[in-house]
């Protein structure tokens, strides 16, 4: 999986972090990593761009849930928790509602329908409009 990242002006600045092959065990942490990266160096607004995602595990949405919490400045579950990790999701994601800080962008058709199985497209904004995106900050 290649990571790359690009700033979009809205009302506020807002990082695109764009995902591009497959998101799975062998990758979820290098994800991860970036979410923590930029969140140190002072990025408050991430939309995650799908494009080019072809596939994620379970461990991919753990890697959104950690970087969800990260911005919500809530300390993330230590991934190495295993499901103890990836069943927190659940109660912390959906007593809160949507996210305000971390939206999605344009998954294809088989990531959204994984997005959809596991309940994320309640919890996360879902876009497949760039500017209504970057926005909607």
């Amino acid at each position: 999986m290649m990571i790359s990242v690009s700033q979009k002006q809205g009302r506020v600045p807002v990082t695109v972090i764009g995902l591009d092959g497959r998101l799975d065990g062998q990758n979820y942490q290098e994800l991860i990593a970036k979410g923590q990266e930029l969140y140190s160096a002072g990025v408050r607004d991430i939309l995650l761009d799908l494009t080019k995602l072809s596939y994620v595990s379970s461990a991919g949405m753990v890697a959104f849930h950690n970087i969800a919490l990260l911005l919500r400045g809530e300390t993330p579950p230590s991934p190495e928790q295993g499901w103890g990790a990836y069943r927190s999701m659940g109660r912390s994601s959906t007593e809160d509602g949507t996210q305000d800080h971390f939206k999605l962008f344009n998954p294809q058709t088989e990531v959204e329908h994984i997005l959809d199985m596991v309940g994320f497209n309640t919890i996360f904004k879902i876009f497949t409009d760039l500017d209504e995106a970057v926005n909607s900050f």
